[in-house]
């Protein structure tokens, strides 16, 4: 039996121009993974940022729901080629949760529950480009979808806005992560079709 989920094979269609290349849209909400789905209780839900100087920053789950929240309204694009419009997520800004942090590091590798890993430059993280969302479309975020807590990106594709965050690591050097190690581009820019090593 395949670990990896059904549907990493998509179809083409172009539709208008909020959608990158080769994508298309979908009206339901696609779940796509590369293992089974962790399950969480809040109560021991942790997410913890690691800088490169070996200091650690915890918040718990009573932590993280008295921290400000936003509901940012994006697209996401899927590398497997489906796109979802107007999708309502409420969350913390990553800018929130580094606000007493001290960095010089460049790159960030992004943990999850049950071993997930992905690479992004620190760069993509901040200034109002990435949140941690607990819920969607005004529900309690599912397990399938990354509950209770999960990484949205959306500028990118949507491997890097990963399920069942844990923490981030801050690093000096770029870490490819698990797709990334298995031949997925290491950025991942759907507007530049950036899916695979090479594109």
């Amino acid at each position: 039996m395949s670990i990896i989920s059904r549907g990493f094979r998509g179809r083409r269609r172009a539709d208008g121009d909020r959608l990158p290349p080769g994508q298309y849209l979908v009206e339901d909400f696609p779940v796509l993974s590369a293992g089974p789905t962790p399950r969480v209780p809040q109560d021991r839900w942790e997410f913890a940022i690691d800088t490169e100087a070996e200091q650690t920053h915890r918040w718990s789950w009573a932590d993280f729901m008295a921290l400000p929240r936003t509901t940012p309204t994006v697209d996401i694009h899927c590398v497997t080629k489906w796109s979802k419009l107007d999708t309502t997520w409420e969350g913390v800004s990553l800018d929130v949760f580094f606000d007493d942090v001290e960095t010089s590091a460049d790159y960030a590798l992004v943990h999850s529950y049950g071993g997930y890993t992905t690479n992004l430059p620190l760069e993509d993280l901040l200034d109002g480009k990435a949140w941690i969302v607990h819920r969607f479309d005004g529900e309690e975020l599912r397990p399938q979808h990354g509950g209770p807590a999960r990484l949205i990106v959306p500028h990118l594709y949507f491997w890097k806005s990963a399920k069942w965050v844990r923490g981030i690591r801050l690093l000096n050097d770029d870490w490819p992560g698990f797709w990334e190690t298995a031949g997925y581009h290491n950025y991942g820019d759907p507007w530049r079709e950036q899916r695979y090593e090479g594109d």
